[in-house]
């Protein structure tokens, strides 16, 4: 390796990160995919919203114990590492490289680009607004390998940005829908609206929600370059999940004072627009829109800053293929250019899996599975060993920080798996031997070394 990576970052831009790569496309993209879920039934919608909000603050937390205690290169890495040795570790770390973070960056891509098209009001699943999608992928990893602190900035000042749509529509949704009736009769009345979804209930509005609340665990990917890392990083990954919480909740209540559930069921990508132009009119609406827009545009960068560094994470291990190639670090930029080359071809492939899987008639037929919820599954799935692993080994801590949350984050990951089997039924068998696929040819890479 020619050099590595410099301390460049700092709390605000980890915290910033934390909220910026979750918030900003999924709350949005998921609202009305939880409501067909529980059949219009808004309590269980914010019922949903809570479970998967604590489950995560609850596995943040435990990451940020370990946080204080290991660091390499990559967080998550680090700590399966620590706790369940190099071959697990290298399993997760050639997981998130090839299949969970090039999938969500791909899906991420399609939701900015579906935004901008509604808002210019072309069709989401057509040829634009798939031009329009590789233009994003290909322009925020171009923007992240040539110059990564322009896409910090760019990731605190979109973090900034997307905040005011969730706000506003938090206050004065909530307030207008009280005044209005509209938000008691939302909580009080299940759409009749038919739902090809209403019979997963709970569960499939848990999973539509685990892609909204997706990617805080990326945050660790800066590890190597966070100033003060070990104090730092624990604080942005816990403050910054209790923001989210705290703004999808308030959020999706807001948004069910502004529209009926019936409404926000049939309008679907374009229920939001209409959301915001009927609280604020149609120029005020359209340009608070535009702001959520940007807002899923951050929510990519955040993505792509820790895609870049997927395989350069393994490289510095000796680890995966061509080590020698993707451990090196630009000396102008100091980003490892050949890692985040690799990531958009991959990202590009999952793109185009996405569009043939979930936008066309189904391409790959029993092979058609939603890549933007079941690889977030198998990750928690691969939370389960570290956390119990940490159990046993970490004797010198409290034991509400070895034993009570870490057997909480197992409990909360254990539910999301069940989950993801309630309500996807037999895709995630054959999603199940892609992911086979993949981890035996990352395998074959395991034993090459530097």
């Amino acid at each position: 390796m020619e050099n590595g990576l410099e301390k460049k970052y700092g709390l605000p831009t980890a915290i910033c990160m934390v909220v910026g790569i979750v918030i900003g496309s999924g709350v949005f993209f998921k609202a009305e995919s939880v409501l067909h879920a529980t059949g219009g039934n808004m309590p269980m919608g914010i019922l949903a919203w809570f479970i998967v909000g604590i489950i995560m603050v609850i596995c943040s937390y435990v990451f940020a114990i370990m946080a204080t205690r290991y660091g390499k290169v990559n967080g998550l890495v680090d700590y399966a590492e620590a706790t369940m040795g190099e071959r697990y570790a290298y399993n997760i770390g050639w997981f998130m490289a090839t299949v969970y973070t090039p999938a969500l960056v791909s899906v991420l891509a399609w939701v900015s680009a579906r935004y901008f098209c509604v808002l210019l009001g072309w069709d989401i699943t057509g040829g634009s607004c798939m031009t329009i999608a590789c233009f994003f992928l290909c322009l925020d990893f171009t923007m992240n390998a040539l110059s990564p602190k322009i896409a910090g900035k760019f990731q605190v000042s979109t973090t900034i940005i997307k905040m005011v749509p969730l706000i506003l529509m938090a206050i004065i949704g909530t307030i207008v829908g009280l005044a209005n009736g509209v938000l008691v009769d939302n909580f009080t009345t299940i759409s009749t609206v038919a739902s090809s979804y209403e019979n997963t209930g709970l569960m499939a509005s848990v999973v539509a929600v685990a892609f909204a609340y997706e990617g805080w665990i990326l945050a660790t990917s800066i590890n190597a370059e966070l100033k003060d890392a070990k104090r730092n990083l624990p604080r942005a990954l816990v403050l910054g999940s209790f923001i989210v919480v705290v703004t999808y909740i308030l959020y999706y209540i807001g948004l069910n004072g502004a529209v009926t559930t019936a409404e926000l069921m049939e309008s679907g990508q374009t229920a939001v627009k209409m959301a915001f132009q009927r609280l604020f009119g149609t120029a005020a609406g359209t340009g608070i829109f535009v702001l959520i827009v940007i807002s899923c545009l951050g929510t990519l960068n955040g993505l792509t800053l820790s895609n870049c560094r997927s395989f350069y994470a393994l490289a510095v291990r000796g680890r995966g293929p061509n080590a020698e190639m993707f451990s090196k670090v630009d000396p102008v930029t100091n980003m490892p250019c050949n890692s985040s080359v690799l990531s958009l071809a991959l990202s590009a492939f999952w793109l185009l899996y996405f569009y043939g899987a979930n936008l066309s008639t189904g391409w790959f037929g029993n092979f058609c599975f939603d890549s933007s919820e079941l690889p977030i599954i198998t990750l928690y799935a691969m939370y389960i060993l570290i956390f119990i692993q940490f159990m046993r080994k970490e004797k010198g801590l409290s034991p509400f920080k070895r034993i009570i949350m870490p057997f909480l984050g197992v409990c909360g990951c254990i539910f999301m798996v069940y989950s993801a089997f309630a309500a996807h039924g037999s895709a995630v068998f054959y999603y199940l031997i892609i992911f086979a696929i993949f981890m035996i040819v990352g395998n074959l890479f395991y034993r090459k070394k530097i």
